[in-house]
């Protein structure tokens, strides 16, 4: 009897990128962030986008979510053509469909943890929205902080709240634009085990901003952005990949 080898298993695209320009223009020059960028990233992959101060990488992930417009070609994400989609329409695809982590928290001052990570899933009229807010802040080690605003957490808890509300909504796609660019290094290693064991667990593709070679390399793959232009890399020789490294539990620092 003759056995016919299975057909590997092919994960659907999440992002497709296709001639996609984007430029700047500052007095009488133009600055070109971006030229004829072409890219596909399958569901549930974990891509790093590293690249000098300027290159444009931040620009890159504004272009996925929706907040810039490009100059030329499109942008594909979860099978809907951005440029169909008007101001709402984008805005609910964010709601619904993306999850964002920035740099510099973006907390909103007036609102406790527990608020901010809700606030996602109330706005979209989910039914127990600070039910499940307060499972993830509890997961991610919060759940003595559910009532602090943010200036009474330190940076480290912040961002703790911020990568809890960019997924409490499970999003199929999540930006990290440098999240642990404004944190010490310590708490910024704890900080990279809670955002991939989370993006594990939902199962979300990630697409990842960094400077830090070490953080990227975690990723299935690594992108470097120069002049205007992606380049792939593979992860550094002999790095273990995230979804076959042995789980950690690490204590939180306040």
């Amino acid at each position: 009897m003759t056995m016919t080898a299975a057909s590997p298993v092919t994960a659907p695209t999440a992002i497709a990128l296709r001639g996609l320009c984007l430029h700047y223009t500052l007095g009488t020059s133009r600055i070109e962030v971006l030229r004829q960028v072409d890219l596909d990233i399958a569901a549930g992959q974990r891509v790093a986008v590293a690249g000098p101060s300027g290159s444009g990488k931040s620009s890159l992930l504004l272009l996925l979510a929706g907040l810039e417009r490009p100059a030329a070609g499109s942008v594909m994400l979860d099978g809907l053509d951005l440029a169909t989609l008007d101001r709402d329409a984008l805005a609910d695809l964010r709601r619904d469909r993306i999850g964002i982590v920035f740099q510099s928290f973006h907390l909103l001052p007036s609102l406790s943890a527990l608020d901010n990570v809700a606030l996602p899933l109330q706005m979209a009229g989910k039914r127990q929205a600070v039910a499940q807010a307060r499972e993830l802040l509890q997961k991610v080690g919060l759940g003595e902080r559910l009532h602090h605003h943010p200036s009474q957490l330190s940076g480290g808890e912040q961002q703790r709240v911020a990568i809890a509300r960019a997924l409490v909504h499970r999003p199929r796609v999540l930006l990290a634009d440098e999240p642990t660019g404004n944190l010490d290094d310590h708490t910024g290693a704890l900080i990279r085990e809670l955002l991939f064991d989370l993006q594990r667990d939902s199962g979300a593709t990630l697409v990842l901003v960094t400077h830090d070679l070490d953080f990227a390399a975690r990723c299935d793959r690594v992108l470097q952005l120069h002049d205007g232009q992606l380049h792939g890399k593979s992860p550094a020789a002999g790095t273990v990949g995230p979804h076959t490294a042995a789980t950690t539990t690490h204590a939180l620092p306040a």
